[in-house]
C-alpha cells in the first residue's frame, strides 16, 4: 500500500469530562474516499476540528502527505493541501458565489483578504473562480449572493471553494445535507470521480450515499473507532449493526 495522504494517529481530545475523542488513528490513502461514520454525539466532528486545525488535541499526531502539521493553524493547512468543508458554513454570506471562490484562490497565493478589491479585476482569478463553480453545477448562480442560495447550493459553494485551493486532500462534513435525491445522485457522481484528484475524508448521515461512495469506513463511537473496513465488511460487522447501523443495515 503506498504512503497515506492523510495520517491521523493516537487523537485525544476532552471537554472537562467528556472524551469526544479517543486515541483515534486513521489513514486516507490516494485516490479513496474514507468514511467516518457513528451516531450523534459520536466525535465526529470534533475530529474533523482536530485535523483541520480548529481543535487543538490533547496528545495525537496529524500528519498530511508525509509532513506534520499538528501545531499548524487552520489557514497554514489550507495552504500546506487540506480543504475542507464544514457542517457550519463559512462562507461570507453578503458576497457573490464567484467572490466566495475568489476568495479562496487569492488564499491560496498566500494574499489577504483586504487586497481583494484590486484582484476583483485579475481575470485569472476570475476564470479559476467560474471553472470551480461550473464544476459543482453553480456556474449560472456565480453572481448571487451565497446567503440568497439556497442550503443545498450553499453546500455545493462550499465544495466549490474548497476544490479552488488546488488540495491534497479534501475534508468533507455532510455535504449531502439539503440537496434532495437528485442533488445528491449528482453529488456522488462528482465525488466518485473528484477522488481522483485528491483523496476524500468524509462525515455523512446519508448511509445510502456512504455505502455507494466509501472505499473504507470507519466507525466511531463514543470517541474510539470500533472497526475499519471495506463496506461489505462494516455492513456485516455485528458490533457496528449493535452500536450504529442496526437491522435495516441488511435490507
Amino acid at each position: 500500500m503506498s504512503d497515506p495522504v492523510l495520517d491521523l494517529r493516537g487523537l485525544s481530545k476532552s471537554f472537562g469530562a467528556l472524551k469526544a475523542t479517543d486515541d483515534v488513528s486513521l489513514t486516507l490513502q490516494p485516490g479513496e474516499i474514507h468514511a467516518l461514520i457513528g451516531p450523534n454525539g459520536a466525535g465526529k466532528s470534533t475530529l474533523m476540528g482536530l485535523v483541520a486545525g480548529k481543535i487543538a488535541p490533547d496528545a495525537g499526531h496529524v500528519r498530511l502527505d508525509g509532513t506534520e502539521i499538528t501545531t499548524l493553524s487552520v489557514a497554514q493547512r489550507a495552504r500546506a493541501g487540506l480543504a475542507r468543508s464544514f457542517q457550519v458554513s463559512s462562507l461570507i454570506p453578503d458576497y457573490s458565489a464567484l467572490r466566495n471562490v475568489m476568495l479562496a484562490l487569492q488564499a491560496r497565493q498566500g494574499h489577504s483578504y483586504r487586497f481583494l478589491r484590486p484582484v476583483n479585476r485579475d481575470t485569472a482569478l476570475r476564470e479559476g473562480a467560474r471553472a470551480a463553480l461550473a464544476r459543482v453545477g453553480l456556474g449560472p448562480r456565480a453572481s448571487v449572493e451565497a446567503a440568497m442560495l439556497s442550503h443545498g447550493e450553499r453546500r455545493l459553494l462550499e465544495i466549490a471553494v474548497a476544490l479552488a485551493m488546488a488540495p491534497k486532500c479534501f475534508l468533507l462534513d455532510e455535504p449531502m445535507a439539503g440537496l434532495g435525491s437528485e442533488g445528491t445522485a449528482r453529488l456522488v457522481t462528482f465525488l466518485n470521480a473528484l477522488k481522483h484528484e485528491a483523496p476524500i475524508l468524509l462525515i455523512e448521515h446519508d448511509m445510502d450515499a456512504v455505502f455507494k461512495l466509501a472505499d473504507r469506513i470507519s466507525v466511531l463511537v463514543y470517541g474510539r473507532i470500533i472497526a475499519t473496513g471495506a463496506p461489505a465488511d462494516i455492513r456485516a460487522n455485528q458490533q457496528v449493526r449493535a452500536a450504529y447501523l442496526g437491522e435495516e443495515a441488511a435490507t
